[in-house]
């Protein structure tokens, strides 16, 4: 069986400086806010081609602490795409805002500029735009949007460590950005992480500061904040993991554009190819009517995959409220969805026989 994604694999050529990290801050006596931190903060923020990054817990936390500095106001609307994984949008309604869920365009997925302009109200404070499965949004026109409204541009980059935007990083684009270093992301730790990354020296102030309780001297409290630090050890692991993120999407990029020109099978539908270099790939996410017999068939032939993702967040219990809305892209989207293993371990030959399988499900119907 191929494995949709093995860790084991995946962080096994940087093990030994892995465990040479983690020992070095387990000695050191300091796991929390030290120098590990600091030293992968500034090392992203110069990876992302940004002037601040704040590590937090996870990516969840650094999408809500963004949406916490900027203070706005009670019933405030933030537009979220329709078709997105649920921590994109649950911040938003931890803090009592309201989510105006928004269609994406059918051939990227990605939530479509025009669709954002006739969504926006007298009570629209900002936009969240999801680089969904390691593509960047077409940011130039929502930024553009944002700035003709006096919006700000929250961008969720947890799958897109790397992506690049018209040579633009992503990171350095929107007024801010939330990461996560999920350990199945392109840059994964080996537990929960996340950052945000942001050029407004204010609001990554403000953000340090909600990290720790709304403090950065013992004791004093100026804010209402929270606990989400990044700690030493998934610092150190990132620091490990970071020179090798560009070489490691590069490959993915080659896995991608093999798939992109050699799959051809009726009715799947394939991820659009205009930016296989830019693109971070972190899932290679095609689409068929039938999901269930093609899902089937690879496994039946060893090919493991996943969905992402089965339901979309207007149909699920937690969000019941928006139950009758009316998403016909989004539904259509997450109903025929099917995730191919893509990943920087992959080997040529895995690759090939990915392909040739998949090529033989039509004489399979």
């Amino acid at each position: 069986m191929i494995p949709f994604l093995d860790l084991n694999e995946v962080n096994a050529p940087y093990l030994q400086a892995i465990e040479d990290a983690s020992f070095r801050v387990i000695r050191s006596g300091w796991y929390i806010l030290g120098n590990e931190l600091k030293s992968f903060e500034n090392a992203f923020a110069t990876y992302c081609d940004v002037a601040h990054c704040v590590g937090v817990a996870n990516g969840l936390d650094a999408i809500t602490l963004i949406l916490m500095a900027y203070e706005f106001p009670e019933e405030s609307e933030v537009i979220v795409p329709a078709n997105t994984y649920i921590a994109s949008v649950l911040p938003v309604a931890y803090l009592g805002f309201k989510p105006i869920f928004v269609e994406p365009d059918p051939l990227t997925m990605l939530l479509d500029p025009k669709r954002i302009a006739e969504n926006i109200t007298s009570k629209t404070r900002a936009i969240i735009a999801v680089d969904l499965y390691g593509r960047s949004c077409e940011m130039e026109p929502i930024m553009a949007l944002a700035r003709q409204h006096g919006l700000k541009v929250i961008t969720d980059a947890a799958q897109a460590h790397g992506a690049v935007y018209k040579n633009k990083r992503t990171g350095s684009i929107a007024d801010a950005t939330a990461f996560s270093f999920y350990p199945t992301k392109n840059l994964g730790a080996l537990g929960d992480a996340g950052a945000v990354t942001t050029a407004d020296e204010a609001l990554a102030e403000r953000i340090r500061y909600l990290r720790n309780y709304g403090s950065l001297v013992r004791y004093r409290n100026d804010y209402q904040g929270v606990n989400s630090r990044l700690d030493e050890i998934q610092a150190a692991i990132l620091n490990v993991k970071l020179p090798f993120l560009d070489v490691e999407n590069d490959r993915r990029r080659a896995i991608a554009a093999r798939y992109i020109s050699e799959i051809h099978v009726k009715d799947l539908v394939l991820p659009p190819a205009d930016r296989i270099q830019d693109d971070a790939w972190h899932l290679f996410v095609i689409r068929h009517p039938d999901r269930s017999a093609l899902i089937a068939y690879l496994d039946a032939n060893g090919i493991q995959t996943n969905v992402h993702y089965p339901l979309p967040i207007h149909k699920q219990q937690a969000f019941q409220e928006f139950r009758d809305l009316h998403l016909p892209i989004t539904e259509s989207i997450h109903n025929e969805v099917v995730s191919l293993p893509l990943n920087a371990v992959l080997t040529d030959e895995e690759v090939t026989y990915i392909i040739q399988t998949v090529n033989q499900f039509d004489y399979q119907q």
